[in-house]
């Protein structure tokens, strides 16, 4: 049974995160419930829930919100077309996206004006994925492994550029990006690489801390795309992981013959989940529990305007 817990450090929200679920918070508050936000806030199960009982109503289409209703688009961005829908139907609009992904469409549109076409690198169907992409009508093309490179037939090849979803794993997203500037050597790259800070710094305390454990546990949804690269991070380097939404779903078998316990939270994953899988694993056994030394992030993003309540 585990006797020691390793706490990943940073773990848990990142600042996106925190900014998009304190824009449902005050426009709550200010507002009053209901609150509609297109697409879930951001990918974990508890945040949702919570918000949910606290007066917001999670929609896909924009067709379910009434006239005259608050509207927040989650952080993971939505296309051109939604946004100007929206304001055609004048709601009330408060735009969570998290700024790193505000970045590449920023970067999208501004090389666009410029005659590029892109090669994006994502998963299809995450709605990050769609959002960046839904920032052009067209010229724009999606590769998800290195196989998809040789596939993709861009219109032209001497203005072509480069974005990835924020969320990918570091090292996979340089293996395709390799596979991609192979293909088209001239191809232009962001000034700065599109993961974010977050996923690259939870990313590599996992790389840091997988070789001192038997076992890692990833606390996030299925839905997180972040949560589920922790996850396979670990199991590329050799260590049996397994992601969890919530304490419950911890099975005591995969703790058999492992006496150390490797814990870390994707960055939508809050910390209540964190401390409750804390409290299982020890009742399974474990008797300790230690911080690993790692990055303290201070990045905070500024709420829309709006939001500022009454004195």
């Amino acid at each position: 049974m585990p006797q020691e817990i390793l706490l990943a450090e940073p773990r848990g929200f990142c600042a996106g995160v925190d900014r998009a679920i304190e824009i449902v918070e005050k426009a709550l508050a200010k507002f009053g419930r209901p609150i509609y936000v297109r697409h879930e806030i951001v990918h974990n199960t508890y945040v949702v829930n919570d918000l949910k009982e606290r007066g917001a109503i999670f929609i896909e289409e924009l067709d379910d919100v009434p006239p005259g209703a608050t509207l927040v688009f989650s952080a993971h961005g939505v296309s051109q077309a939604i946004q100007r829908e929206a304001e055609r139907r004048g709601f009330q609009i408060f735009d969570a996206t998290c700024p790193l992904v505000t970045k590449v469409h920023v970067e999208v549109a501004k090389l666009h004006k410029e005659g590029y076409e892109f090669v994006m690198i994502g998963h299809k169907g995450h709605p990050e994925v769609e959002g960046t992409m839904g920032q052009l009508e067209s010229g724009i093309h999606l590769v998800e492994d290195v196989a998809d490179v040789a596939r993709i037939q861009p219109g032209q090849t001497d203005k072509l550029a480069v974005v990835t979803q924020t969320t990918l794993s570091v090292d996979d997203a340089a293996e395709i990006t390799d596979a991609v500037v192979a293909r088209f050597p001239l191809i232009k790259k962001p000034k700065m690489q599109d993961i974010c800070y977050a996923t690259q710094n939870r990313q590599d305390a996992v790389k840091v801390m997988s070789p001192q454990v038997d076992i890692v546990i990833v606390v996030g949804s299925p839905t997180s795309s972040n949560s589920n690269r922790l996850r396979e991070v670990a199991k590329k380097l050799g260590t049996e992981s397994y992601m969890v939404d919530n304490a419950d779903e911890l099975k005591p078998e995969w703790f058999e013959g492992r006496s150390r316990v490797g814990l870390t939270a994707g960055a939508s994953a809050p910390e209540v989940l964190v401390k409750a899988v804390i409290d299982r694993i020890k009742a399974l056994g474990a008797v300790s529990v230690r911080k690993m030394d790692g990055i303290e992030e201070t990045v905070k993003f500024p709420l829309p305007k709006g939001l500022k309540l009454d004195a």
